[in-house]
């Protein structure tokens, strides 16, 4: 389409241009013809120079009445104007085409103008043969009709050559993609060195795969880790109901394996709860009630719930001030995590434990503190990660108490931290937005 538009205005202003040089020639031609007849030299002899022209061009001399006075000897005394264009010329100068002439090749242009003399008006008639026009055009049309099919040819081969040089990289990058299994995780696809949009979605496209590649190393280590979790239970569980079913068992030795199994059930349950938890925030399915929560309320709940074991543990649990802070948060799961990390501190730590709340800036702060040794400083930095235990430390935990606290924590639009007291002791604290995001 562009390409045949482009040649029909071409055709359309070459057509003008030769129409233009056409009708400038007859004026001029004109001009020279009229000045001669108002001088009243309207002898044959006076102007015949005048008349003779080029061997493509004519005139003639006429009366208002159309009686030709003198003309070319190439057109005789032929009137070239029909009635209509004889009364239009005598009016103003006219320009008429007309068809093929006896002794012409071809059409011809007209330019016909009244001229006053002395004898009175005359119309002066000039001409030139259509004959080379029509070639002219002829040709472009001939020249446009190869020309333009050609170029169309080269034009789509040429965007058939720089289109697959293209895609050739995208074909390549396919190719390596449908080669790549879950077996082979660290295979990359290829990236032109363009710098350009394909080279910017094959960098995104890796960027991507490693994404995925680390989201499934972490899935892997999770099911070995669980498993590995739940094996040591349920080889326990196994074992003490064996124990229960062989003969010869007295009633207290049946008791004490019945409750160890119990323990070890709750353990499981435990252990299955926080697995549930994990992932229904790696789906982003982890449900909330937000509404305001009044950090104070929360601190009692769970000094409450672990008063006997500290009491038994000959320990305190301290409830601190909480700041008249009352942040947008589910209580149930901020129980639980404010639980988890009195749970730990019961468990690893040493000395009162203190629960308070802060304001920092734009979040609430909430710290759990203990009088222990703290972490082992190598341990800080992965102290949340799933199943990670601190080296040498007491207890039968699963590892994945902090990673609960921080999943709550994340979950609510916030995070965890742990640091080392100067003092001594574990300072584990959860922030939270006083305005935690809008869940889709």
């Amino acid at each position: 389409m562009v390409l045949a538009g482009t040649g029909f205005f071409v055709y359309l202003q070459f057509r003008n241009d030769v129409d233009t040089a056409v009708d400038s020639g007859l004026r001029s031609r004109a001009d020279e013809l009229s000045a001669v007849v108002r001088r009243e030299e309207t002898s044959l002899a006076a102007h015949r120079q005048q008349l003779v022209g080029k061997a493509d061009s004519f005139a003639e001399v006429l009366t208002p009445g159309g009686e030709v006075l003198d003309s070319s000897a190439v057109i005789g005394d032929v009137n070239l104007l029909e009635p209509a264009q004889l009364r239009a010329a005598a009016r103003a100068p006219t320009f008429v085409t007309r068809g093929d002439l006896p002794s012409l090749d071809g059409g011809a242009r007209l330019l016909a103008a009244p001229v006053s003399t002395p004898a009175g008006k005359r119309i002066v008639v000039v001409g030139a043969s259509t004959a080379a026009r029509d070639d002219s055009l002829t040709d472009l049309e001939q020249l446009l009709l190869i020309a333009l099919p050609a170029a169309l040819i080269l034009a789509s081969v040429a965007g058939y050559w720089v289109a697959a040089a293209a895609l050739r990289p995208v074909e390549a990058m396919r190719a390596r993609a449908e080669e790549i299994t879950t077996a082979a995780p660290d295979e990359r696809l290829p990236v032109p060195d363009t710098r350009d949009e394909v080279a910017r979605l094959g960098e995104t496209l890796n960027e991507m795969l490693a994404r995925i590649g680390d989201a499934m190393e972490r899935e892997r280590a999770f099911v070995a880790d669980a498993s590995h979790e739940l094996r040591t239970p349920l080889a326990i569980l196994r074992a003490e109901l064996d124990l229960a079913l062989a003969q010869g068992r007295s009633p207290e030795e049946l008791r004490a394996a019945l409750a160890s199994a119990a323990e070890e059930t709750d353990r499981l349950t435990q252990l299955s709860e926080d697995l549930l938890t994990i992932a229904q925030t790696e789906r982003g399915e982890l449900p909330l009630r937000l509404e305001p929560l009044r950090l104070g309320e929360a601190f009692e709940t769970v000094e409450r719930r672990f008063a006997r074991r500290a009491a038994e543990a000959g320990r305190r649990i301290e409830v601190g001030d909480d700041g008249g802070l009352a942040p947008r948060a589910d209580r149930l799961r901020i129980d639980q995590a404010i639980g988890t990390l009195v749970d730990n501190a019961l468990r690893y730590g040493a000395g009162t434990i203190a629960l308070s709340a802060r304001r920092a800036g734009e979040a609430v702060e909430i710290h759990v503190t203990d009088e222990g040794g703290g972490f082992p400083p190598d341990f800080l930095p992965r102290a949340f990660e799933r199943f990670s235990r601190a080296p040498g430390v007491r207890g039968d935990g699963s590892g994945l108490g902090l990673a609960i606290v921080a999943t709550v924590a994340e979950a609510h639009g916030g995070s965890a931290g742990a640091v080392n007291r100067p003092q001594g002791g574990a300072d584990v604290s959860i922030a939270l937005p006083l305005s935690p995001p809008a869940r889709s």
